[in-house]
């Protein structure tokens, strides 16, 4: 089947009514999101500390270690930006999915493209879609932005977009050396394969209040291509989960942190020393909530792989190395199955 393109979850609010069948999972799939599951203590790193060459650095060192190779992620605090400078971030986005619905379809993706306003790519007529609306748009490089998909509204949408991103850019130079420290390695071993063609995309999330969250996912579960993953949560509204020794469990909030996660290139790069997690959003019947996910991908033509120092008789190597995983990402993702199994050996 040749993609589609679905209606803005928005839209299906304004409406009413009952919950599209194509939202809905069946028995046994991934459902049963009305129960409450038990918060997950994601571990928060101070990247201040995490800069220091004393032994409050060594310190914090081990934890970023301990945090990637269990639940894969971590609550960044003090990482350079101001509470309310993330607000206006978080505004931004706000500002763009409350208007009206025509000015937001001047920035509507196209069939086969996965930049700009909209829904999920619908490749499949059996496929169950997320009740989520989406903007997602190319920061870097610089000859990769479209700016047509750039919204003019809000007017500085731009400006603190582009502040943010560049800021994020600086902090994913560091992780992926500090990442190597961690791991007793050459400080520049992943950031020599993540190259200099490497992409940042940003995704806005909008969740609209879902009439029945027992039957739908805001995202489905899945584990995210990039190397590394920034999280900017909703300041109120929990919905995100993290799958660990086959239980979910709802993260918490921590307000003006950052959550960061690893994604499947960082734990193919570490030989499985990192886990890349699985997560999934559940969705609310009372509450819209938003949220800013931006990823840091190689470049598609450098070879990603286990990195030879983390390869030995004790821990042989758990992965092939290839070029352009995200391709082969986005094939297994809209199948349902788990892309990095994929290149595993």
């Amino acid at each position: 089947m040749a993609e589609s393109l679905s209606k803005p979850v928005q839209e299906l609010i304004v409406n009413g009514g009952e919950l599209p069948e194509k939202y809905i999972y069946k028995k046994g799939e991934n459902a049963a999101t009305d129960v409450c599951y038990p918060p997950i203590e994601v571990p928060v790193i101070d990247l201040s500390l995490l800069a220091s060459q004393s032994a409050a650095g060594e310190e914090e060192l081990g934890k970023l270690r301990s945090a990637l190779g269990s639940c894969g992620c971590f609550q960044a605090i003090n990482h350079g930006m101001t509470a309310s400078f993330l607000d206006q971030v978080h505004e931004i986005g706000k500002q763009f999915f409350a208007l009206p619905i025509d000015e937001k379809q001047k920035y509507s993706r196209a069939v086969g493209d996965l930049e700009g306003y909209g829904t999920d790519s619908v490749l499949s007529e059996h496929q169950t879609l997320d009740w989520t609306d989406r903007l997602y748009i190319t920061v870097y490089p610089e000859d990769k932005i479209k700016l047509t998909f750039w919204p003019e509204n809000p007017e500085n949408f731009r400006e603190i977009l582009n502040e943010y991103t560049r800021n994020l850019g600086l902090i994913n130079e560091f992780l992926l050396k500090s990442m190597a420290k961690s791991l007793n390695i050459e400080e520049d071993c992943f950031l020599k394969q993540y190259g200099e063609g490497a992409m940042m995309t940003a995704r806005f999330n909008f969740y609209p209040p879902c009439p029945r969250p027992d039957l739908t996912l805001g995202v489905k579960p899945h584990a995210d291509a990039s190397t590394i993953t920034f999280l900017l949560q909703d300041k109120e509204v929990e919905g995100l989960q993290i799958l660990l020794d086959g239980q979910w469990f709802r993260v918490p909030i921590v307000p003006h942190a950052i959550l960061i996660n690893v994604g499947d290139q960082s734990e193919m790069m570490s030989n499985g020393m990192f886990k890349s997690p699985v997560h999934r959003v559940v969705t609310n019947s009372e509450r819209e909530r938003l949220t800013l996910a931006v990823f840091c991908l190689p470049d598609a033509k450098m070879e990603i792989g286990p990195v030879e120092e983390l390869i030995d008789e004790k821990r042989p190597r758990l992965y092939k190395t290839m070029k352009d995983y995200v391709a082969i990402y986005f094939e297994n993702y809209q199948l349902n199955k788990r892309p990095i199994d994929a290149v595993k050996i």
